[in-house]
């Protein structure tokens, strides 16, 4: 039986390629859990002066533009958190 030629050519191997960890930006934590934070409490805060009675000049003048207020600081932080690594 004839005995199979051995390859001559060494196996390619790519070569390796050093991954960069990809580091967020110190003040993006800080500004997303303050978005949040604001967001709620911007609602939570509308929502006890219309139940108390309480006139708080510039949230009396936005009447249900709060709620939008506070659900736009809690999406932002939520837009901002999809950047966090």
């Amino acid at each position: 039986m004839p005995k199979s030629n051995a390859r001559k050519k060494a196996v390619y191997t790519p070569p390796q390629k050093a991954k960069e960890v990809k580091l967020s930006p110190r003040w993006l934590a800080p500004t997303m859990v303050a978005s949040w934070i604001i967001g709620i409490l911007w609602i939570a805060v509308f929502y006890i002066t219309n139940v108390a009675g309480v006139d708080v000049p510039f949230m009396t003048d936005l009447q249900n533009w709060n709620l939008g207020i506070g659900f736009a600081f809690i999406i932002f932080g939520v837009v901002l958190s999809t950047r966090w690594r």
